[in-house]
């Protein structure tokens, strides 16, 4: 099976920064697309932005400008810098990833347990 496993939420004032990393981990023979989303209290989840393996970005409006994904394909992990954080921020993020793992050789789509950033004066 296929791990995803979120650090670098906390709580951060308007206007300051966050890198969220996610790692991939266990039996994989490969990752695809990886990607963000958020979670807000009595919100649907979203996408934040999502990367492919080659490189290809896609960010949602609201953090264009403001968030970057980037990611190293060596370590199977990726990144979220998030710079100019607003109050509407304050989420929970969660890791994704379609993976295959080699016990299945199944494309399978992952979570992670998430991780809580908090913005606030």
């Amino acid at each position: 099976q296929v791990q995803l496993v979120e650090s670098g939420g906390g709580l951060v004032q308007p206007g300051g920064s966050l890198r969220l990393s996610c790692a991939a981990s266990g039996s994989i023979f490969s990752i695809y697309n990886m990607g963000w989303y958020r979670q807000a209290p009595g919100k649907q989840r979203e996408l934040v932005a999502s990367i492919t393996n080659g490189g290809s970005t896609n960010y949602a409006d609201s953090v264009k400008g403001r968030f970057t994904i980037s990611r190293d394909n060596a370590k199977n992990t990726v990144y979220l810098q998030m710079n100019s954080l607003k109050p509407e921020d304050t989420a929970v993020y969660y890791c994704n990833a379609d993976g295959v793992a080699l016990m299945t050789r199944r494309l399978d789509n992952y979570w992670g347990q998430g991780t809580q950033v908090t913005v606030s004066a």
